[in-house]
């Protein structure tokens, strides 16, 4: 039912009352600047969730994404880390402004930039991290060193991306509920599930989507046919770990 709810309200009001992104910019501890998009929930809130994109793109990624989530009640907080570049129609600011792209696990201060804002931003309420490809990865890490301050992880094609960490070693560190899922491969899908295994929690679930892009993108309107299901099953992780009617 509470499924149901999800797929009603994102398919009724999530255009017609689209939270309106509004730029942020963040400082990571190093003084690195990191450029986001911050979307409030059109509804009654139920949390933040903080969203990472892939290798060599930006938080566009998550320009036709952040309504759907803000539409059934989350804050959203798209960030571009420094190691990416131009996609989706738009650059990275974050590099554009550093000068030069940086290796992925260099990005980990920009998730903690963005983790620290939200736990400012809203102290009371729920923080729930999702990574995409190497941001995938990257929020193991996070949640591990981190742990107690994370509600949740969604992990979009996470794999073992990371020079010097062992992301199923991170993995065993993880003590918040998890959510995985991958493109329709079979090596992607060997990947997300070893890492999985490794999570100390024992909400985890795997998503195996019948076809999908990588990463988040898996998400957007251009995995035609493939991307509801998968939303379906990101609705109703959400739900058990920030359900409908707790505000946060």
């Amino acid at each position: 039912m509470l499924r149901r709810r999800f797929v009603l309200a994102v398919t009724t009001i999530a255009i017609a009352s689209a939270a309106r992104a509004e730029p942020r910019s963040l400082q990571a501890a190093d003084g690195v600047g990191v450029y986001a998009d911050l979307a409030r929930a059109t509804r009654a809130r139920r949390g933040t969730i903080l969203l990472f994109h892939q290798a060599g793109t930006n938080r566009g990624e998550y320009e036709p994404i952040a309504p759907r989530l803000n539409a059934v009640g989350f804050d959203t907080l798209a960030i571009d880390q420094r190691s990416g570049g131009r996609a989706f129609g738009q650059v990275n600011e974050t590099v554009q402004h550093l000068g030069h792209e940086m290796g992925y696990t260099a990005a980990l201060p920009d998730l903690e930039a963005a983790l620290a804002w939200a736990q400012a931003d809203n102290p009371a309420g729920p923080v729930i991290v999702w990574g995409s490809s190497y941001s995938a990865a990257l929020v193991f890490v996070l949640a591990a060193r981190h742990a107690g301050g994370i509600q949740a992880v969604l992990s979009f094609s996470p794999g073992e991306y990371l020079s010097g960490i062992t992301v199923r070693d991170e993995a065993a560190k993880t003590i918040c509920p998890v959510f995985v899922t991958s493109a329709s491969d079979p090596g992607e899908e060997a990947a997300a599930a070893a890492i999985l295994n490794a999570v100390a929690n024992p909400v985890k679930r795997q998503f195996k989507a019948k076809t999908g892009l990588h990463g988040s993108s898996t998400l957007r309107p251009e995995n035609r046919g493939g991307a509801e299901p998968i939303w379906q099953a990101v609705a109703g992780f959400l739900d058990a770990v920030a359900p409908p009617g707790k505000a946060g």
